[in-house]
């Protein structure tokens, strides 16, 4: 299918070449993005100038979108890279795939599949490091994605932790569940040795051409240790347990405990209450009083049977 380009050239700043169909407004926008944007960690600066020009194409509509995928791109899928071709597409017309606002934080994370590949080619990388690092520098393991995560578990929505090769669902939440985790494991290990220790470890990848001896010089752990160790942060930072310590839920639960609570005092109360004046003798007792008889005058004159 032969691409129509309004405006007659696509715009080019640097590697990237962006092919807007009529929104030079926008493609100007997502690269002013890209400039104001903190370089992708643990890479060096000039990752995705190795190689030819990276053509990013915004998408005026669906059908567009699907003809440049190849139909490859799930319903739900924000963007898409393809790292050998060097090539990214985005939707850039209002759909569930994502809204326009996250349109940079969505090229974000396809240019960090780009640069990876590019930094570490030839080298095999796994699936779940691609997602991950992609989906952890472009900063989507943020608070939300996290009790996203949280009630992934507290619903027994999250994939077994058994491998780190997960399960890849087709359905939208059970994959971007899937995604998740995976950025789980390059924020571990920017936990356990930090940036740096992240930068290290990929410089050794490229010149080991292998993630388990590079993994093995920079963090001193087979890779069944990291996936040991991984399952056990990602139990303790995420599980439900995690989830009801958490300061707001911990008030609002330990609120609701009370409102419990409360309601049952208050029935248990008004039980004993009942219960007293039930049994309570009366406000004025027969033994108080003895019978009263008028007098003459009409009066009430108290009668002692005693005299």
């Amino acid at each position: 299918m032969q691409r129509p380009e309004a405006d007659g050239a696509p715009l080019v700043r640097g590697p990237l070449v962006v092919h807007h169909w009529g929104a030079p407004a926008l493609a100007t926008r997502l690269l002013d993005a890209v400039d104001a944007a903190p370089p992708l960690p643990a890479l060096p600066a000039d990752a995705l100038a190795g190689g030819d020009p990276i053509h990013i194409h915004l998408a005026p509509d669906e059908a567009r979108f699907d003809s440049l995928t190849g139909g490859h791109a799930p319903e739900w899928g924000a963007g898409i890279a393809l790292p050998d071709a060097g090539v990214i597409v985005l939707p850039a017309y209002a759909s569930p795939r994502g809204a326009p606002q996250e349109l940079a934080r969505t090229l974000r994370h396809e240019l960090a599949h780009i640069a990876l590949h590019r930094y570490l080619a030839p080298a095999r990388i796994p699936r779940w490091f691609h997602e991950g690092y992609a989906r952890w520098a472009a900063g989507e393991l943020d608070w939300e994605a996290g009790w996203q995560l949280r009630l992934a578990f507290l619903l027994r929505r999250a994939p077994p932790l058994d491998s780190l090769t997960l399960d890849w669902p087709a359905a939208e939440v059970d994959a971007r569940i899937a995604y998740l985790l995976s950025a789980s494991t390059i924020d571990y290990l920017t936990q356990y040795g930090g940036s740096r220790g992240l930068a290290l470890f990929l410089e050794r990848w490229k010149e080991e051409a292998a993630l388990e001896p590079a993994l093995w010089r920079t963090y001193g752990l087979t890779l069944p240790q990291f996936e040991e160790a991984w399952r056990g942060y990602v139990r303790r930072r995420y599980g439900w347990l995690v989830f009801l310590s958490h300061s707001v839920v911990f008030w609002a639960f330990a609120a609701a405990v009370l409102l419990v609570l409360f309601g049952i005092r208050r029935r248990r109360d008004r039980a004993r209450m009942a219960l007293l004046r039930a049994t309570e003798p009366p406000d004025d007792p027969a033994y108080w009083l003895e019978a009263q008889e008028p007098d003459s005058e009409g009066n009430a004159e108290v009668r002692d049977d005693a005299s």
